[in-house]
């Protein structure tokens, strides 16, 4: 092969370099092999390197027809030598930088910090869920700059948190802010001490969110498990950055935009812009997350309205091809960020933080939704400073996220599981007294399997139902297993629970006390009460306010 084809460009000196190592293919033509002279082989590998010189022309093949144009290749070969040349130079940047780029992501592991965080959250990471991220951005004071902003002994308290949910089919995505105000109810709390010993964390009645982290010695893990309990919502993850993230994220993106409706002069943040559009990064980005004197009543929850804006334009930076195609500002973007986080292990290595990534990167930003926790005044105060839920709205917020619901109207569905769902509630429904099931709690409230068992079989006529105990594992949701030949026995079951398609699960039987095949029903923590419908909501709540991630809207 003549060597004027093995030109690469060797990507850590920017100059082109002749590869005539023993790797290259023996030339068909008999003869002495050709090397390079003594002492111009200024790489490894046997390339010969000529600083400032193009990409030599190609040469003619020895044999080929002289058309007078030497060199020259017919035209139609022309998109199979770019093909070949731009997968050879491909294939020979990711062999010389195959080691570097381990050895790097090695060190970005070694930035970040990682919390055991015991029985709370999930463990791994799983791309085959849904899952929710708990964000925790914390009020300590550390990193050099940042003892100015007072509180300089502060722990570091959930001062901004956000419970990322991301759907299963990655089709949308809710980022649901948490007052640090809400009056809330903290549980006991398992820490994993530095000797590796556990200590127990006491819970607090009737208290501000905030508290759930820091005080007392309470980790993440005890704000996982405060907003379990306050939503209903399982956390997965946690990642948590404190305020030197902020600083170095806008900072490696050259900035992040935002716009404001009037102008802002607020002494105590030391924010100063001017209305309409600007840019902000370092020192002025923490000074605008911040800030609680510049928007609408100078309240917590209009300063959260604020940052929901500022993640949304820093998400769209950060996935902006202005970002995307300069190496130097992924660099700069994944040191800040492994360095500005701290994750609990199920998340901790770079691997699966980059796992995490690419599966958020599916989600369109149209439907990627910014929405608060509703709230109102707490009604005990005299001088309003904390709030606790609105049960008019939370509620039904809380079951549209666990039950995977988008905020958004999401037009890309899975339209033929959608209707399979749906067919299995159609068809013959068979009479309620030959309905054979056993029942099981699953995750519900003590004596639900006994209490459902009498309401089927003394208001409902399912008189051939028995109670099986505890379930093996607990449910998220209640579920009906049965096997193909009982779908209409189910139907009729289904009908009389108030159960969704995807509630029922074609599989196989169980025996009964009789020996006779049954179905399963499992009561999960979605139980309510024997009677009462367990029908998932299939659309968000109408009244709950939100925004996307797409739009650039201006805090007012």
């Amino acid at each position: 092969m003549d060597p004027a084809d093995q030109w690469v460009l060797n990507p850590d000196t920017g100059e082109y370099e002749l590869r005539s190592g023993p790797s290259a293919p023996r030339s068909a033509v008999p003869g002495p092999r050709r090397s390079a002279p003594p002492g111009t082989d200024g790489t490894a590998g046997g390339r010969t390197r000529i600083p400032g010189r193009a990409v030599p022309p190609q040469r003619g093949r020895r044999g080929a027809p002289d058309d007078g144009r030497r060199g020259r290749r017919p035209a139609q070969r022309k998109p199979k030598r770019a093909l070949l040349w731009a997968g050879g130079t491909m294939a020979f940047v990711v062999l010389a930088t195959g080691a570097g780029g381990y050895l790097y992501l090695k060190h970005l592991e070694g930035n970040v910090t990682t919390t055991d965080v015991g029985g709370a959250g999930r463990g791994d990471f799983s791309r085959d869920e849904a899952f929710n991220i708990l964000v925790i951005g914390t009020d300590k004071r550390t990193g050099r700059g940042n003892e100015g902003y007072g509180d300089k002994g502060s722990r570091g308290h959930a001062d901004t948190t956000i419970l990322l949910h991301v759907s299963k089919d990655r089709s949308n995505a809710t980022a649901l802010s948490i007052p640090r105000d809400l009056i809330v109810d903290i549980p006991d709390c398992p820490t994993r001490q530095e000797d590796g010993t556990e200590k127990v964390v006491p819970g607090l009645q009737g208290v501000r969110f905030n508290r759930s982290l820091g005080e007392g010695g309470r980790d993440p893990g005890c704000t996982m498990r405060t907003v379990e309990q306050a939503t209903g919502i399982p956390v997965d993850h946690f990642m948590m950055a404190d305020f030197n993230a902020v600083k170095t994220l806008t900072t490696a993106v050259d900035g992040v935009p935002v716009c404001l409706e009037h102008p802002v002069d607020d002494k105590e943040s030391k924010l100063r812009l001017p209305a309409g559009e600007s840019k902000v990064e370092g020192e002025q980005a923490l000074a605008f997350v911040r800030t609680r004197h510049s928007f609408g009543n100078q309240g917590d929850l209009d300063r959260i309205k604020a940052q929901q804006h500022f993640l949304a334009s820093l998400m769209r930076k950060m996935s902006s091809s202005d970002t995307l195609t300069s190496p130097a500002k992924l660099v700069k973007l994944a040191e800040a960020a492994t360095k500005a986080l701290t994750v609990d292990t199920g998340i901790g290595r770079v691997s699966t933080l980059k796992d995490v990534a690419l599966e958020l990167k599916r989600v369109p930003p149209k439907n990627i939704s910014f929405t608060t926790v509703p709230v109102k005044d707490n009604p005990v105060e005299k001088i309003k400073a904390t709030v606790v839920l609105d049960e008019s709205k939370a509620p039904r917020l809380f079951e549209a996220i666990r039950n995977d619901v988008s905020l958004t109207e999401v037009k890309q569905r899975r339209k033929k599981e959608k209707d399979a769902v749906a067919a299995r509630l159609k068809g013959e429904k068979a009479p309620a007294s030959e309905v054979r099931v056993q029942v099981l709690n699953g995750g519900a409230p003590s004596g639900s399997a006994q209490e459902t068992l009498r309401w089927l079989q003394v208001e409902q006529g399912v008189t051939k139902s028995e109670n099986a105990g505890n379930a093996d594992e607990a449910l998220s949701r209640t579920a009906l297993e049965y096997a193909p030949d009982q779908a209409a026995q189910a139907r009729r079951l289904a009908d009389v629970l108030g159960l969704s398609g995807a509630a029922m699960k074609p599989g196989e039987s169980v025996t009964n006390a009789q020996g006779l095949p049954a179905m399963k029903l499992t009561l999960g923590e979605d139980f309510k009460g024997a009677g009462v419908p367990l029908t998932p909501p299939d659309k968000a709540p109408d009244d709950i306010e939100k925004s996307t991630a797409d739009k650039v809207e201006c805090a007012s």
